[in-house]
């Protein structure tokens, strides 16, 4: 790709849901941008996540009001931009002897309803375990619980919708580009790239995530660095739990909180553990976090899990605020924007995934505190169907995939839905000019499309962030896939999302 020799107004290093959610709101105020990554689009931490857009409930057992509020509120803003990849989800938090009493649990999830408006997601309501479908899952001396609401997403592909929709809007996007060397030359950013080219731009932002702090060091070369907190948090992928819409917030008795939520249809996703790590690349999930997940899921389940369930693993490392004599549980998920004065230059630390766009704002109020803020009220690529006035993007989305699954009755709807569910308004397009081959379960134009209009240049892009298709294609559809992408197709579930990291600076 030839590089323009002009230079771009902002450069951002790293392409996970920060940098992504920044260069849209950028491109969309105007801006050139160039946005890098060592790696592919969202593949570290922003492929590696619990997939909630949530409030966070724990979190107001430290007072942290403040994060609480806003993420409520992005929660439904979320839902109505993205609904084809997001939907409201419902978790059942059971009362559990010695820990936190009912009490509390009832005005953890009252506060949690009414700290911001809600829209689409249901208020909070005490169940009894005895009575309800979920409660079938559950060890009988589970009782009481109570059920409230938050958000799913499929966090590789918010990554990839954001990026879509900058580049629609001017943004030059360039995975797999390491930058060697970024220095100030005559008042302007010269970023050396690994493989020889160069671009120049007028301020630089380090969205690095866990190596925000490498970058900054070692790539621009400044010593006022943020220091970081890394802390991995390893996820497990089971059968099924049980068959029902909800998903459990489990107390433990170390104080942790464990999420079992449905996944993929066939199966539930367990996490999280949270423990320290020196360096992004050391994170692995490691036998001992599988048998803590497994123990803490059984602690309440009716059927236990054993290892022979767990049919994947994944593992993110979260780039927290190093804060003196806070612990993992305590230490705060919110944001932090260090500028380096004088520089043109600001390092993003800490975040979450439900408040990026939040962030991206107040990166836009530093750096263009004259233009207007657009993000919130705009659909993503995906997300961008016919809506009735004053419609709900949940609503909408539903109406126009019964639509879609009518008009292309040819398909299997499952398929059809599938699609819909992944890439959104395109799938139409999609599957209105046919499909092509079936390599086993995935077609020849998914991987066109892919391919050509959202930068994957591998099975692992395809399989593991993509989609989540390494899940459910057997070994031969997998291979194919890899032969498509000229890869030797052995072991191709062997690079899942997550397990394997490139540093977004040097390679």
């Amino acid at each position: 790709m030839n590089l323009p020799s002009q230079p771009f107004d902002l450069a951002i290093i790293g392409a996970g849901i920060n940098g992504a959610g920044i260069a849209r709101d950028a491109a969309g105020r105007g801006l050139s941008v160039a946005i890098l990554d060592a790696s592919d689009v969202g593949g570290a931490t922003s492929s590696a996540s619990t997939k909630l857009i949530h409030g966070g409930l724990r979190y107001l057992e430290y007072y942290a009001f403040g994060l609480v509020r806003k993420a409520l509120a992005e929660r439904e803003v979320l839902l109505d931009i993205a609904p084809h990849i997001t939907w409201p989800q419902p978790f059942v938090l059971p009362h559990a002897e010695g820990m936190r009493p009912v009490w509390m649990l009832r005005l953890g999830t009252f506060l949690y309803d009414h700290l911001a408006r809600r829209e689409v997601v249901p208020g909070s309501a005490r169940i009894d375990l005895r009575s309800e479908r979920a409660g079938r899952a559950l060890d009988t001396r589970y009782r009481t619980a109570f059920r409230y609401w938050d958000g799913w997403v499929d966090d590789a592909r918010l990554v990839v919708e954001n990026l879509k929709d900058a580049a629609a809007r001017g943004a030059t996007v360039l995975p797999r580009t390491p930058v060697a060397r970024a220095e100030r030359v005559d008042g302007l950013w010269q970023l050396t790239l690994a493989d020889g080219r160069s671009i120049a731009a007028h301020r630089l932002i380090n969205a690095a995530g866990p190596w925000a702090e490498d970058v900054a060091r070692k790539v621009m070369r400044l010593n006022d660095a943020p220091p970081l907190r890394l802390v991995q948090g390893s996820h497990i992928v089971t059968r099924r739990v049980h068959l029902g819409r909800d998903a459990f917030m489990l107390q433990q008795p170390d104080g942790r909180i464990i999420f079992i939520i449905p996944y993929e249809q066939d199966y539930s996703l367990i996490g999280t553990t949270e423990g320290d790590v020196q360096r992004p690349e050391d994170a692995k999930v490691s036998d001992a976090e599988v048998e803590y997940l497994l123990s803490a899921a059984n602690r309440y389940l009716a059927r236990p899990l054993t290892p022979d369930d767990v049919v994947h693993r994944f593992v993110g490392v979260r780039p927290l605020i190093l804060e003196s004599g806070k612990d993992d549980k305590e230490t705060t998920r919110d944001y932090r924007l260090v500028e380096h004065p004088g520089l043109d230059a600001m390092t993003i630390v800490g975040g979450k995934i439900t408040t990026y766009r939040v962030l991206a704002e107040d990166v836009m109020a530093r750096i263009a505190p004259k233009s207007k803020s657009w993000t919130g009220k705009v659909p993503l690529p995906g997300g961008a169907i016919d809506r009735a006035k004053g419609e709900h993007g949940q609503a909408a989305f539903k109406r126009w995939l019964d639509q879609l699954q009518a008009r292309e009755a040819n398909y299997d709807p499952r398929l059809v839905k599938r699609l819909a569910m992944t890439i959104g308004a395109p799938a139409a397009e999609l599957l209105a000019g046919g499909l092509g081959r079936n390599l086993g379960g995935v077609f020849e134009a998914e991987l066109d499309y892919f391919k050509a209009q959202e930068w994957a240049q591998s099975s692992a892009d395809v399989l593991w962030r993509r989609t989540k298709l390494g899940l459910h294609l057997d070994a031969a559809a997998q291979a194919e896939v890899a032969r498509w992408f000229g890869e030797t197709p052995a072991d191709v579930r062997e690079i899942p999302a997550g397990h394997r990291f490139a540093r977004p600076g040097v390679d």
